[in-house]
C-alpha cells in the first residue's frame, strides 16, 4: 500500500469524527494540489496515491469501520489493493477538477501500472473461524482445512490427456466468439455471441484428461497453518496471499481470507479492548465496605468495595482487558457491582432489619 502505515485521517488532515462530506472536501483540495498533471514536483505522484488510498478507505463506511477498529491490519488483512479502490467514485471528483481517468479500471491501472496482458488472478476464498474469548486473548495457532480448485497435476492444467494438446476451435477459429451479420434495407446489424462449440475457450479438447475430465482443475482439500494474533475481535480477518484458487490461464492464485468470529462468553461481555463483568455482593458488603475476588480473562483480581457503594457502581481494573491488536498494552476490565437483596428471611433476620430500619429512620409499613 502507498500509505506506508501513516494514519489515514492525518493524511487527509481531518479529525476521526469527520463527516463524509468533510472527508470528500479534504480529498478534493489535496487532489487539486498534488495531481501530477498540475504538480510537477518529484514526490507529487506518490503523495497523490497516498491521499487517494486514504480517501478510498475513509469514504467507504465498511472499510472505515474496519480501519477504526483494527487500523491498517483491518484493511491490509481484508482487502486487496484493487478492493480498496473498487466502488469509489473518483471520476465524479476528477471531472469537477478538470481531470478524467475513464472509470475504475483506468484509475486502478494508473495507480498501480496494471497492464492488459497480465492475466487475472484466481478467485479469493473465505474461511470462517470461530474461537473463544480466551483464545482471542492469547492468540491461536491452528490448522484449517479448505476445499479449493487447483491445477490438475496430470495434464498440467491443459485439460487434455497427456501426450495430446487442445486444438483451435474450428467454428470460431480461436476467437471464442461468433459474429452474425444481418442486413435490412440500408441497415446492417452485427451480433456477436460466445462460440457454442468451445464456450468461448477458443480451443477444444478431443481427448480429455481422465482425472479432471477436460476442465484442467481438480478439487483438493488443503491443510493450512494459520496464526491468529492476540486481541482479535469478531470481523477481524487474516489475509493469506496465494492460498486462494488458481487461474489455469496463468494468473496468480487468489488469496484466502480467514474471518474471525469470537463466541459469546458466559461471564464477560466485550466492547473493543475492554471487557465487562457483573459482580453480585450482599447489601451489608455494600454498606460496610469489603474486598471481593473477581474473575479476569487471565486469572483472579481483588477489588476493594468502599463503604456505602451503591448498586450499579462501576469499578475499573486497569490493564485487565484484551490485548490491543494495533499496539502495546491491554484494555481494562469494568466491574459493575450489583447489590443482591436477600430473600426468605428468618424471623431473627427480619427483626434485625426492622431494628436497623428504625435506627436509620426508615418507616416500614
Amino acid at each position: 500500500m502507498y500509505s506506508n502505515k501513516k494514519d489515514y485521517y492525518e493524511v487527509l488532515g481531518v479529525p476521526r469524527n469527520a463527516t463524509q462530506e468533510e472527508i470528500k472536501n479534504a480529498y478534493r483540495k489535496l487532489a487539486l494540489q498534488y495531481h501530477p498533471d498540475r504538480n510537477k514536483s518529484p514526490d507529487a505522484e506518490e503523495k497523490f496515491k497516498e491521499i487517494s488510498e486514504a480517501y478510498a478507505v475513509l469514504s467507504d463506511e465498511e472499510k472505515r469501520r474496519q480501519y477504526d477498529m483494527f487500523g491498517h491490519a483491518g484493511i491490509d488483512g481484508r482487502y486487496t489493493r484493487e478492493d480498496i479502490f473498487r466502488g469509489v467514485d473518483f471520476d465524479e471528483i476528477f471531472r469537477d477538477l478538470g481531470f478524467s481517468f475513464g472509470g475504475f479500471d483506468s484509475i486502478f491501472d494508473w495507480f498501480f501500472g496494471r497492464h492488459e496482458h497480465e492475466p487475472e488472478k484466481g478467485y479469493d476464498l473465505r474461511y470462517d473461524l470461530e474461537i473463544s474469548l480466551e483464545e482471542a486473548f492469547k492468540g491461536v495457532k491452528t490448522e484449517i482445512e479448505i476445499p479449493r480448485n487447483e491445477k490438475c497435476e496430470v495434464c498440467k492444467g491443459t485439460g487434455a490427456r497427456p501426450g495430446t494438446e487442445p486444438k483451435i476451435c474450428p467454428k470460431c477459429h480461436g476467437t471464442g466468439q461468433i459474429q452474425y451479420t444481418r442486413t435490412s434495407g440500408f441497415a446492417r446489424f452485427v451480433q456477436i455471441t460466445t462460440c457454442d462449440r468451445c464456450n468461448g475457450k477458443k480451443t477444444i479438447i478431443e481427448n480429455p484428461c481422465k482425472v479432471c475430465h477436460g476442465s484442467g482443475i481438480v478439487k483438493r482439500y488443503r491443510k493450512i497453518r494459520i496464526e491468529v494474533p492476540p486481541g482479535v475481535d469478531t470481523g477481524y480477518s487474516l489475509r493469506l496471499r496465494g492460498e486462494g484458487e488458481v487461474n489455469i490461464k496463468g494468473g496468480k492464485p487468489g488469496d484466502l481470507y480467514v474471518v474471525i468470529n469470537v463466541k459469546p462468553h458466559k461471564l464477560f461481555k466485550r466492547d473493543g479492548d475492554d471487557i465487562f463483568y457483573d459482580a453480585y455482593i450482599g447489601f451489608t458488603q455494600a454498606a460496610l465496605g469489603s474486598e471481593i475476588e473477581v474473575p479476569t480473562i487471565d486469572g483472579i483480581a481483588r477489588l476493594k468495595i468502599p463503604p456505602g457503594t451503591q448498586s450499579g457502581t462501576v469499578f475499573r481494573l486497569k490493564g485487565k482487558g484484551m490485548p490491543r491488536v494495533r499496539g502495546f498494552g491491554r484494555g481494562d476490565e469494568l466491574v459493575r457491582v450489583i447489590v443482591r437483596i436477600p430473600t426468605n428471611l428468618t424471623d431473627r433476620q427480619r427483626k434485625l432489619l426492622l431494628e436497623l430500619a428504625k435506627e436509620l429512620g426508615e418507616e416500614i409499613r
